[in-house]
C-alpha cells in the first residue's frame, strides 16, 4: 500500500521527498506562509497554493487511515477478516469505497433480513440463488417456522436476505455509481401551488440536466429552492427511456442481475429473483444513490462557491492601497446626514462631524463650508465616499468641494485633493464590533463606519482584516455553503495575503498582527501592549521580550514583520533574521557596508547567487534574498486606480442601452462578473460578453477591484437587473427578445442572492443528455428485452 506522502506526491505531480519534508515541517508547527517563503530548499519550491492543497489532502488521508484501522479492528473482532477483504480495505482510496466495503460488517439495527437469517432462512435463499429449476413452493414449505407461518412469508424473508446481501456488495455499488455518474440526470420541478411564491426560481420549474455536471451556481440555486419548499429535486437513472417503458424497470436492475450472473428466464424461481432485483434497486439502493449523488453535487457546488469567494476575497485584499495620506471618510446618508471622519496618514482619527447636505435638511452650502474647513485644517489629500445610500449625491458634493478649493485662493498651498468611491461592504459590521468599541468607545457607531471607509482607501488589507471575511460579501450563495469550510478557506486567504504584503510592526493593529504567521489573537494583543508600554520596536529581536512569544513563534513571524528606520536596515525587508549573516557575508565580499547593498540594482545584478550557496542556504533562498535587497520591503500590490462614474447616471432609470460607462468589478462568479457602475445596483457582464474570445473561467479575464469599461445592454427596472457587456462593439438584443440573465443581486454582500438563471432551457438539457448517452438508451432497451419475458 502506498504511504500518504506517495499518494500526495502523485496527485500534485511532485517528488515524494518534497511532500515528506513539507509534512515534517507542518507537523513541527510551521505555518504555510513560512514554509512557502523560507523553506524552499526543503519543499523544492512548492508555492502556497500547493501547500494548502497538500495540507488539506494530508488531513483527509490521515482521517481515512484512522477510519481504516477502526474498520479493520471491527471486522477482525467479528472473525470475518479475510486476506482478500483486508487487501481491498488497505487499497481503498476514498471514504466512500471504505464504507462500501465495511457495509456488510457494520453493526446495524435489527433488519428484516437479519430476522429472516436468525429464523434459519438463509439456506433457502442460497439454494434458490443456485437452483433456478427448484420447486419454489415446495422448498419454501420446508422452512415454515415461528414468525414465518406460510410460504409467502418464508419467501419474503428469503427475499430480504438477498436484497440486503445485494445492496451491500461493494463491487456492485461501484458499477452502479459508475453508470449513474455517466447517465443519470437531476430533475427539478416546481411544487404544485408554489409557482407565484417561488417566482425567483422559475428557471427551475421544469429543469433537467446531467447530475454529475450541474454548475455550482445552478446547483446551489436549486438546493435553495428545495430548502424553501418551492422545488422538488429527484434523480432520474434512465433519462433516455420514456415513461411507459420505464415502468418495466430501470437499467440499473439489469446491472444488478448481470453482476450476480442472473440470466433470468420464466421459471418460478427466476420470476421470484426478478422481484428481488427490482426491490433491491427500488427499495435499497435507488434512494441511497439519489441521496449520495445529490450530496456529492452539493459538496462540489459548495467547494466551487467557496473557491470563488476565496479568490474574490484575495483580489479585494490585494487591491492597491491609495497610500499613507490624510483621508476624509464620508459615510453617506439622507435623513440621518453624512458622517465625516478625518484620519491622518497612519489611520489615526483626527476629527469627525455630521453634515446634512441632502433632503430633508438640504444644508448644501453649509456642508461645503464644513468640509472645506476640515480639508484645510488637516491637509486632506483623499476623500473616500461609501457606495451606499446617497453615495452619488454625496459624490456630487465632494466634486463641488474639490472644484471650489481649486478655484478659490484658499486652495493655494493645499495638497491636491481627489475623491474615490469605496465599497462599504462590512463597514457596519466593523462599526458594531467589539474591536471598534474598544478602539473608539466614545464614538457613535455611524462615525466608526466613516473611519473604516477612510482607512480602507488608505490600505484595504489593513482595514478589511478587522471584518469577518464572510461579511465582505464577494461570494455567491455564501450563506448556503458549509460555514466551517468557508471560514477555514477565507481565513487561509487572509493569512496568505497579509504575509505576502508584510506588516509594519510599529503601526499594525492587533487584528492585522493576528494574521501574521506564527501569531494569534493573544500574541498580537501582547505585541500591541508591549508597544504601548515600551514604545516602538527598534529591532526584530525585541519581539522575544513580548509575553508568551517564544522562539518558535519568532521564527515563524519575524520575516513578515517590518520595522522602518530601525537599528538594522534588513528589519524593513522580508529577509529573515536567520539569513542576516548571509547578507553580511555578501556585503563583506563586496567590501561595502550592509546598507549600501539595499536598492543598489547595478551592484546586485553583478552578484552571482551560486557563489553564496551554503549548507544552510540553497540557491532559491539566496536568489530570493538578492531580489529583496534590490527592492527592500516592496509592496506586491499593484498601482492604485479608481473608476470615474458618469455624471447624471445615478439610478437605474438613468441607464439607457448602448451607454458606455466605467465601473469597478465587485464580484466574479463562474457565469460572469458583477460591476458597480454607480447606480446602487451591480450589473452583470455574462461570461459570453467578457471578451471576443472563448472564456471558460471569468477569473482569467477580470478580478474583483478591476476598473473596466462596459456597455449597457439591457435594463429591467422592475426586477432591478442590468445586463452589461465588456465587448463594446456588441449590440443590445431587441426589446422583444431579452437576453438571459444569470440571477443577480444587489451589492454582492448585502446578504441576498437571487436564483441563478439556467444556461440552457430544460428541453435543450434533456435533448443534450439523450444525445450524449446513446449507450444509455441501448441499455434501457436491453433491460426491457431482459424482462419482457418475465411479464408473460
Amino acid at each position: 500500500m502506498q504511504n500518504i506522502a506517495q499518494i500526495i506526491a502523485q496527485e500534485l505531480n511532485v517528488r515524494e521527498q518534497q511532500v515528506s519534508a513539507t509534512i515534517a515541517l507542518l507537523d513541527e508547527g510551521s505555518t504555510v506562509p513560512f514554509v512557502a517563503r523560507y523553506r524552499k530548499e526543503a519543499t523544492g519550491g512548492l508555492d502556497d497554493t500547493q501547500l494548502r492543497t497538500l495540507n488539506s489532502r494530508l488531513s483527509y488521508l490521515r482521517e481515512l487511515h484512522d477510519r481504516r484501522q477502526v474498520i479493520l479492528s471491527s471486522i477482525t473482532a467479528q472473525g470475518k477478516l479475510t486476506p482478500e477483504l483486508q487487501q481491498a480495505l488497505e487499497t481503498a482510496d476514498s471514504k466512500t469505497r471504505l464504507e462500501d466495503l465495511y457495509l456488510p460488517y457494520k453493526p446495524k439495527r435489527r433488519t428484516k433480513g437479519q430476522i429472516a437469517t436468525e429464523a434459519g432462512l438463509e439456506p433457502l435463499a442460497d439454494m434458490l440463488l443456485a437452483d433456478r429449476q427448484a420447486d419454489i413452493e415446495a422448498r419454501a414449505s420446508e422452512y415454515l417456522c415461528e414468525g414465518f407461518a406460510d410460504t409467502k412469508a418464508v419467501l419474503e424473508g428469503a427475499r430480504y436476505i438477498l436484497m440486503e446481501r445485494f445492496a451491500e456488495d461493494a463491487e456492485l455499488l461501484r458499477k452502479l455509481r459508475e453508470h449513474l455518474s455517466q447517465h443519470c440526470v437531476l430533475e427539478s420541478r416546481v411544487i404544485a401551488g408554489k409557482e407565484k411564491e417561488g417566482a425567483k426560481f422559475r428557471d427551475y420549474f421544469e429543469h433537467t440536466e446531467a447530475l454529475a455536471k450541474v454548475p455550482s451556481h445552478r446547483a446551489l440555486a436549486m438546493l435553495r429552492g428545495r430548502n424553501e419548499g418551492i422545488l422538488s429535486l429527484s434523480m432520474n437513472a434512465d433519462p433516455s427511456v420514456d415513461k411507459a417503458e420505464a415502468k418495466s424497470g430501470s437499467y440499473c436492475e439489469v446491472i444488478i442481475a448481470e453482476h450476480f450472473k442472473l440470466n433470468l428466464s420464466t421459471s418460478p424461481v427466476d420470476l421470484w429473483l426478478k422481484t428481488v432485483v427490482t426491490a433491491t434497486w427500488r427499495i435499497k439502493i435507488a434512494l441511497q444513490m439519489e441521496t449520495e449523488f445529490v450530496s456529492a453535487m452539493r459538496e462540489r457546488a459548495e467547494a466551487e462557491a467557496i473557491k470563488v469567494f476565496a479568490r474574490n476575497l484575495g483580489d479585494l485584499l490585494m487591491a492597491a492601497p491609495a497610500g499613507a495620506k490624510a483621508t476624509m471618510g464620508l459615510d453617506p446618508g439622507l435623513r440621518t446626514g453624512v458622517k465625516v471622519a478625518i484620519v491622518d496618514n497612519t489611520g489615526k482619527l483626527l476629527a469627525h462631524s455630521t453634515i446634512f447636505p441632502h433632503a430633508p435638511q438640504n444644508l448644501w452650502d453649509k456642508s461645503l463650508r464644513t468640509l472645506a474647513n476640515l480639508v484645510k485644517m488637516h491637509k486632506v489629500e483623499l476623500i473616500a465616499i461609501g457606495n451606499g445610500t446617497a453615495s452619488r449625491e454625496t459624490d456630487k458634493l465632494a466634486a463641488e468641494l474639490i472644484a471650489n478649493l481649486k478655484a478659490g485662493a484658499e486652495g493655494e498651498g493645499q495638497p491636491q485633493l481627489a475623491k474615490v468611491m469605496v465599497s462599504e461592504a462590512g463597514a457596519s459590521v466593523y462599526s458594531a464590533s467589539e474591536l471598534a468599541a474598544n478602539e473608539f468607545p466614545d464614538l457613535d457607531v455611524s462615525i466608526r463606519g466613516a473611519v473604516s471607509i477612510a482607512r480602507r482607501l488608505q490600505d484595504p488589507l489593513a482595514e478589511l482584516v478587522k471584518i469577518e471575511p464572510k461579511s465582505i460579501g464577494v461570494g455567491q450563495y455564501q450563506h448556503d455553503v458549509s460555514q466551517s469550510q468557508l471560514s477555514q478557506s477565507l481565513d487561509a486567504v487572509v493569512e496568505d495575503c497579509v504575509n505576502c504584503v508584510g506588516v509594519d510592526l510599529n503601526m499594525a493593529s492587533a487584528p492585522l498582527l493576528a494574521q501574521v504567521a506564527g501569531l494569534n489573537k493573544t500574541l498580537a494583543k501582547n505585541v500591541v501592549d508591549y508597544r504601548d508600554t515600551n514604545g516602538q520596536f527598534s529591532n526584530r529581536k525585541q519581539l522575544l521580550k513580548v509575553a508568551r512569544l517564544g522562539p518558535k513563534a519568532y521564527e515563524q513571524a519575524a520575516g513578515f514583520l517590518r520595522i522602518r528606520d530601525g537599528d538594522n536596515p534588513l528589519d524593513a525587508s522580508s529577509v529573515h533574521p536567520e539569513a542576516y549573516k548571509l547578507v553580511e557575508q555578501i556585503a563583506a565580499a563586496k567590501r561595502l557596508p550592509l546598507a549600501s547593498l539595499l536598492g543598489n540594482s547595478d551592484l546586485l545584478r553583478e552578484i552571482k547567487a551560486e557563489e553564496f550557496i551554503t549548507a544552510e542556504f540553497g540557491l532559491p533562498t539566496v536568489t530570493d534574498i538578492l531580489a529583496e535587497l534590490d527592492k527592500p520591503g516592496r509592496d506586491p500590490r499593484g498601482e492604485f486606480k479608481t473608476a470615474k462614474f458618469k455624471d447624471g447616471v445615478e439610478e437605474l432609470k438613468h441607464l439607457k442601452p448602448e451607454m458606455i460607462l466605467e465601473g469597478v468589478v465587485t464580484n466574479v462568479t463562474n457565469f460572469g462578473a458583477f460591476v458597480d457602475i454607480g447606480v446602487h445596483q451591480d450589473g452583470l457582464v455574462h461570461i459570453s460578453s467578457l471578451t471576443d474570445k472563448f472564456v471558460s473561467d471569468p477569473h482569467t479575464v477580470v478580478k474583483a477591484g478591476d476598473v473596466v469599461k462596459v456597455k449597457v445592454m439591457e435594463v429591467d427596472v422592475e426586477r432591478r437587473r442590468i445586463g452589461l457587456s465588456m465587448r463594446l462593439d456588441e449590440q443590445p438584443m431587441p426589446a422583444a427578445a431579452p437576453r438571459h440573465h444569470q440571477g443577480q443581486n444587489k451589492g454582492q454582500g448585502k446578504g441576498h442572492n437571487g436564483a441563478q438563471k439556467a444556461a440552457k432551457p430544460a428541453a435543450k438539457a434533456s435533448a443534450k443528455a439523450s444525445a450524449k448517452a446513446p449507450a444509455n438508451a441501448a441499455m434501457g432497451n436491453a433491460f426491457a428485452d431482459a424482462f419482457a419475458k418475465l411479464k408473460k
